[in-house]
């Protein structure tokens, strides 16, 4: 009762830029809830694959931009015949740096990551596909283990620095808050690109083709469509939204190889709440599971770390296909 109480006078007390900065902390969690778990409904609405390598692929796009920054080491070989000793190899290393800035990241990132979703998809995932759902999902996550471990073994534990962009440094006065400008422009770009990609799987021909390819995939091939490439492109694309995520992220949190580990979890969640595969269930239910967590964080701060799962239980128990999914 006591605490009940407490919580109760720790709210009257708040000044209102305190809700308001959590307010705009939660819209900028959610917005890398939202993106991640678009590119997770994405892939498993149309490929039927939970895809843990979600997280690292996310912690992949920072990298991709911290490095065409600040450049990166390349390994050169070298030969020679040490007599007795045979054959001798050894490697130095040149460091090349590209100088990319952000803006270039951004339009980067993506396309490097989502190739190497590409390669994952054709080398490992297509022969799951008939499969059970644990198949890939073990597959998945043995792969970030992999890549988080490589990652962590180069370029160590602690956070490397990115810097914000000389054009989204400030700050705004609205009058209520002041916001940051780069946080403003996160905001902003994730409910763009949110959005515009449920625009085109749900209201465009494209988006028709690859809804009729998963269900019946026979009849899509009867029209000439080579539906194995459409699969491979739409991995490939729900690759590229989490690197995307991981580039607007790196200037914000750092970056680093658990980056990804930390958010997948509750990302799942997200998804779980939803709905497996709804494409406006994921983006409305990240941003709305931003929001409640940040406001968590003013009324009871020692739930805001479990307030989304405990949403997820009570949405299951209520209703197990998620807020937005279909029952099959």
């Amino acid at each position: 009762m006591l605490e009940i109480f407490s919580v109760f006078e720790r709210l009257a007390n708040l000044p209102s830029q305190a809700w308001f900065g959590q307010l705009l902390l939660g819209l900028i969690n959610g917005s890398f809830y939202a993106l991640l778990s678009l590119g997770l409904a994405v892939i498993f609405g149309m490929l039927n694959v939970i895809n843990f390598t979600h997280g690292a692929q996310y912690m992949l796009g920072a990298f991709a931009a911290f490095l065409l920054l600040n450049g990166v080491d390349v390994p050169l070989p070298h030969l020679a015949f040490g007599g007795e000793r045979g054959l001798l190899v050894w490697f130095t290393y040149v460091h090349v740096s590209l100088g990319l800035g952000y803006w270039w990241a951004l339009a980067l990132a993506p396309i490097i990551v989502g190739a190497t979703g590409v390669l994952i998809e054709r080398v490992f995932l297509q022969w799951l596909y008939k499969l059970d759902h644990l198949y890939g999902l073990l597959l998945t996550f043995g792969l970030a283990l992999i890549i988080e471990g490589v990652f962590r073994n180069s370029y160590g534990s602690s956070g490397l620095p990115y810097r914000v962009p000389d054009s989204l440094q400030g700050r705004q006065d609205l009058g209520f808050m002041v916001m940051p400008v780069y946080r403003g422009w996160v905001i902003l770009l994730s409910v763009v690109v949110c959005f515009g990609t449920w625009f085109v799987i749900e209201r465009t021909r494209l988006g028709a083709y690859l809804r009729a390819a998963t269900e019946n995939p026979t009849l899509v091939r009867a029209f000439g469509i080579n539906v194995p490439r459409m699969i491979t492109i739409t991995y490939g694309f729900g690759v590229g939204l989490a690197a995307l995520a991981g580039v607007m992220a790196a200037p914000i949190y750092n970056v680093s190889p658990q980056m990804g580990t930390d958010l997948i979890i509750v990302v799942f969640a997200v998804v779980v709440i939803g709905g497996m595969g709804s494409i406006m269930g994921a983006i409305l239910t990240g941003f709305a599971l931003g929001v409640v967590e940040g406001l968590t964080k003013v009324v009871f701060p020692e739930a805001s770390n479990t307030v989304i799962f405990v949403v997820m239980v009570i949405v299951l128990l209520i209703r197990p296909a998620g807020l937005f999914g279909r029952v099959a």
